[in-house]
């Protein structure tokens, strides 16, 4: 499908863009999934890296940024969205095709060390998170949570990377005869 016009790609590109924001904003219906959903939307990127390439998918991911930002209450939801969910798919292939194994799982982690970071600098200095909103953590509380974090990322990547195989196997045809 890489050989589709642009106003194929485009509309595309905006399908996939509203069921990303559509899904952003059920995270004021069910604020316990505030770190599955962005997720969730992340993964429709995948659809635009595989069937049109990463510029376009970068695209989709910029503008599902945004309007998150804009129109989402959930200000922790859609930074997660903006500091990883988003971008991982987009990423994933470029470092898994150019590092062995073991280095890139090294820079995977580091990706996504640096984004809970950065995402909660942000939702702390800019969105003005209070340290009192994490309720009745201690430090020791948070670095659990923090190493629980890194636990799910692996549970995370493996699951995406058999979401695109199961995509490529079994899904793909489907998407193609709808998107002629």
């Amino acid at each position: 499908m890489k050989n589709l016009n642009k106003s194929s790609k485009t509309a595309l590109g905006g399908i996939i863009a509203a069921l990303s924001v559509v899904l952003m904003f059920l995270t004021s219906v069910i604020p316990i999934l505030t770190y599955a959903i962005p997720a969730a939307a992340g993964l429709l990127l995948l659809i635009m890296v595989i069937e049109i390439d990463k510029k376009w998918a970068t695209v989709v991911y910029l503008s599902v940024s945004i309007l998150s930002l804009l129109l989402i209450a959930d200000k922790e939801a859609a930074v997660m969205y903006v500091a990883f969910f988003g971008y991982y798919p987009i990423i994933k292939q470029p470092i898994e095709k150019h590092l062995n194994k073991y280095v890139c799982w090294v820079v995977k982690m580091l990706v996504f060390n640096a984004s809970i970071i950065a995402s909660y600098l942000l939702l702390i200095y800019v969105f003005n998170l209070s340290m009192d909103d994490f309720g009745e953590f201690t430090k020791i509380g948070l670095a659990l949570l923090y190493l629980a974090f890194n636990a799910v990322f692996i549970i995370y990547d493996i699951a995406l990377t058999r979401m695109i195989t199961a995509y490529l196997y079994k899904w793909q045809k489907h998407f193609r005869k709808i998107f002629k």
